[in-house]
């Protein structure tokens, strides 16, 4: 590749785009059409008066166009700086005879003498128009396959017949896009509009990234053969940072780079060919690669992606989350890079330097939390830059990390629940032992930079670096309020996944659950909860059927990807007896939340009730009477509030109690007297 058309170096968007270069070349494009012209409609001249070839005329002085008519490939770019008619005959293969051809269409559009000529060389006013019976008796080595439909002027649309029922005599018009194109203006053609848009090329790109856009341009020059379409394979990665690696490979080529979506393509086998041929014509003129983002298809949709490809003649690149799976041929492949930390040590400096001075450990903090592609962060600085002005209370680093939080959410919401953490250590009512091992999670998540990195532990361990940890206890005892405390502590969101609907009972859906749910977090904004456990978690069964295979791998991918997160991944559970202890040795932190003791129960009481509420009479020890969980507690405290606040009075423990006969009612269970007694 690496060689360009005629339109090298223009914007290829719209007529007169190209600027004020683009105006000078389409100056000297037009005066070499002018004097092409003028050739081919002296031998139009020469044939009307029965001259035979004008003299001085040599027809193939001119023409250095390879005999290669009916092709079906387009052939290699032309080599830059050449003429655009040149880069016509050389990209597309055309005989000298449709080079005239060409021309003689040309000059219909703008030597208004063409028409009055041409009428006179058929010898039939209502022929003042090109034909292909007068190219083969006007025009030097003549050939009737040059206007086959599989010849390069029909099959790549450069000519149009305006009746294909006549042939020979039906009026042959050269295509609008071919015409603009010969004098010099380069544009997308106007029927790809709504379909394709050009993709940017990234100022810079950080190092491997760099190094797969050249891969990925090598992959065009020495991926293809006969047998093998043109096309590049990018994996992994988010749509903008395989468009950024596509657009900078395009570039080091020589080309531009325009986008379709594969839901875009037509099914209809005829309109797909269309489609394609048009692309193809394009990539040749103006010139440029094609991107094909491809994302959730449906079976038809994957045929046409699948067909559309399997054509490509000139450099496409497919765009997607996985590989493409597919009986035909593919080029290479090529997967988006994991950013190392000093390359994203180097990203948020550079995009916070013009805004503030981070220092190494501020900056440090922010890549050992996020895992974010290079045009996020350099959204979230630019956040920080609409920010910092009109921000009082948080430095340039606090505000940096919230950016960073925020971009991180992007695709999580539709994944689970997120919660905004506001409960502190002081809302929490545990054990001392149980609050200090909560701490103790916290210090591992907090301290990776300084073990991982500085220390070394990542060197020599490898593997296993992700928190991972199990809360085990009853509802209601606490294990989501201790999570949201710790993502408090943390700085980060709250992200609660129901295990029970991501299981499926479809072999391999599950994993797929869970991948794009790690996937998602793996931007770093978030805590991951991982509620229900038990749906997935049990003692390992004998594998009866594939069925019981399947579950056991369901559960070893989860604890593969938690191990491998870099972030926080907790699991919760109602019944830690029923876990595989093979499963348990592989999560480092185990908590267990007891049921609360009577004296717990009455400080669950305490802190429940706000210092703003009326009441009248409460008591937070008879309340502990009163055998359930903080859930509960939760529940009663708020059912009695609003009953009491139907009545227009203060809140008291008759609220209370028939508070607390619903929950219980909710729980299957029934008020005893002794925990009630004192009441009335």
């Amino acid at each position: 590749m690496g060689t360009t058309g005629a339109g090298e170096g223009m914007e290829a968007n719209g007529p007169g785009a190209a600027g004020a270069s683009g105006t000078a070349a389409g100056h000297e494009a037009g005066a070499t059409l002018t004097a092409e012209i003028r050739r081919v409609l002296a031998r139009i001249d020469a044939h009307a008066t029965g001259a035979g070839q004008p003299t001085g005329q040599d027809p193939d002085a001119a023409s250095a166009a390879s005999t290669a008519g009916g092709s079906a490939s387009p052939a290699p770019l032309a080599a830059p700086g050449t003429a655009p008619l040149d880069a016509l005959v050389t990209c597309f293969g055309l005989t000298p005879f449709e080079r005239d051809l060409i021309l003689l269409t040309a000059a219909d559009e703008l030597d208004p003498t063409t028409a009055a000529r041409c009428a006179a060389a058929c010898g039939d006013p209502q022929r003042a128009h090109p034909t292909f019976s007068l190219a083969l008796a006007a025009l030097a080595e003549p050939h009737w396959s040059a206007l086959t439909p599989v010849a390069p002027l029909r099959r790549w649309r450069i000519v149009e017949l305006d009746d294909e029922s006549r042939l020979t005599t039906s009026r042959l018009r050269l295509d609008e896009r071919i015409l603009h194109f010969l004098l010099g203006s380069p544009y997308l053609d106007a029927r790809l509009h709504g379909r394709l848009r050009r993709t940017s090329v990234p100022e810079q790109l950080p190092p491997s990234y760099d190094l797969a856009a050249s891969r990925v341009a090598e992959g065009w020059t020495t991926g293809a053969s006969p047998d093998t379409p043109l096309l590049v394979e990018v994996t992994g990665g988010d749509l903008r940072s395989r468009a950024d690696i596509a657009a900078a490979a395009a570039a080091r080529s020589g080309l531009g780079l325009y986008a379709l979506g594969a839901e875009d393509i037509p099914a209809d086998p005829a309109e797909r060919d269309r489609l394609a041929r048009l692309w193809q014509r394009e990539a040749i003129l103006l010139p440029a690669a094609l991107l094909v983002e491809v994302g959730d298809l449906d079976r038809d949709q994957r045929a046409a992606t699948e067909a559309f490809l399997a054509g490509a003649a000139v450099p496409v690149v497919v765009s997607s989350e996985d590989p493409l799976r597919s009986d035909r041929p593919h080029g290479a492949r090529v997967a988006v890079p994991r950013l190392d930390e000093e390359e994203q040590f180097e990203l948020w400096g550079r995009a916070m330097h013009p805004i503030a001075d981070l220092d190494e450990v501020e900056l440090r903090s922010l890549v050992a939390q996020f895992q974010l592609p290079p045009h996020v962060i350099r959204s979230a600085a630019a956040t920080v830059r609409r920010r910092l002005p009109h921000e009082d209370t948080l430095d340039a680093a606090e505000l940096a990390w919230r950016a960073g939080l925020e971009e991180a959410r992007i695709g999580m919401d539709e994944l689970g629940r997120r919660i905004e953490p506001e409960a502190g250590w002081g809302d929490l009512v545990l054990h001392d032992r149980q609050t200090g091992v909560l701490r103790e999670i916290v210090a591992h998540v907090r301290q990776r930079p300084t073990v991982h990195q500085e220390w070394g532990f990542a060197g020599t361990l490898r593997r296993g670096l992700g928190v991972t940890a199990l809360f085990a206890g009853g509802s209601g005892t606490g294990k989501t309020l201790a999570a949201e405390v710790m993502a408090k502590e943390l700085g980060l969101d709250l992200f609660i996944v129901d295990l029970s609907q991501v299981v499926s009972k479809y072999i391999g859906e599950t994993e797929k659950n869970l991948r794009r749910v790690f996937d998602a977090a793996e931007r770093g904004g978030a805590l991951l909860l991982f509620d229900e456990a038990d749906a997935l978690f049990g003692k390992r069964s004998e594998v009866k059927d594939s069925h019981d295979r399947y579950a056991n791998l369901e559960v070893s991918y989860l604890l593969m990807r938690m191990e491998a997160y870099r972030g926080l991944a907790i699991l919760t559970t109602n019944m830690k007896k029923a876990l595989d202890t093979a499963f348990l040795r592989r999560i480092r932190f185990v908590v267990d939340f007891p049921f609360p003791a009577e004296h717990e129960r009455a400080e669950i009481w305490r802190r429940v009730l706000p210092s703003r509420a009326p009441v009248k009479d409460i008591d937070p020890g008879l309340l502990a009477q009163l055998t359930v969980a903080g859930g509960s507690i939760r529940n009663i405290a708020l059912s009695g509030a609003f009953l009491a606040a139907e009545e227009g009075d203060r809140l008291q423990m008759r609220h209370m109690l028939a508070a607390a006969r619903t929950e219980y009612q909710k729980l299957e269970r029934s008020l005893t007297p002794g925990e009630v007694r004192g009441w009335v």
